[in-house]
């Protein structure tokens, strides 16, 4: 007798396709100089600092993180391209930092920095490092704690990618614990005279 036939297989339904999101019909970027201690999220269920007690504008959202004990220059958007042009790690966009480090760095030190420290997750890229007199800045608050007995310097660093907590860990990798943390520039955006927890809309 003739074989039946195996039943076909169900067809699994298939997937729609992601759509992207519609470029908004009034795009919008905002510079915030996010102050110490704030989450660079809208929401906490902790009742810490969040954007929310800075921002009040519908639809934006970070285009990136900065540590809750860093400050400085944190861009937010309602355009989910160019969110992701300032956050891909393919488009390299360049991100600067003032930081305040515990001693004096010698020449290796700095060369270390330079070249690319080896971190628990592998060398970082080559990074712009120099040398500068302290900047003008707002008082920390709370401020920075120091030790009397140990001297601190400022370095600029200008990094293309985005690990987490990088900046600090590199400079910890050569020697130099950061004491405290500024984001200045990223990409062709910079800080300018915002005070802490002052914005403005740059797009």
């Amino acid at each position: 007798m003739p074989r039946k036939p195996a039943p076909a297989a169900p067809r699994r339904p298939s997937r729609p396709r992601r759509q992207s999101a519609p470029a908004p019909d009034r795009p919008r970027l905002i510079a915030l100089n996010k102050p110490f201690d704030v989450l660079t999220q809208f929401t906490d269920g902790q009742g810490r600092a969040t954007l929310k007690d800075f921002i009040d504008i519908p639809g934006v959202y970070a285009a990136g993180r900065l540590d809750r004990d860093s400050e400085g220059l944190l861009l937010l958007t309602n355009d989910g391209r160019l969110q992701a042009r300032i956050t891909d790690p393919k488009h390299k966009l360049a991100k600067t930092y003032w930081v305040q480090v515990e001693g004096l760095p010698s020449a290796e030190q700095l060369a270390q920095l330079r070249a690319g420290p080896l971190l628990n997750d592998g060398p970082t890229r080559p990074a712009e490092v120099e040398l500068i007199a302290e900047p003008v800045l707002w008082p920390r608050n709370p401020p920075v704690r120091f030790r009397k007995t140990v001297p601190t310097s400022w370095l600029a660093i200008t990094i293309r990618e985005g690990r987490n907590r990088q900046v600090r860990r590199m400079t910890a990798a050569v020697g130099l614990p950061t004491l405290r943390l500024v984001r200045v520039k990223i990409g062709e955006w910079e800080l300018g005279e915002l005070q802490p927890g002052e914005w403005r809309e740059i797009g």
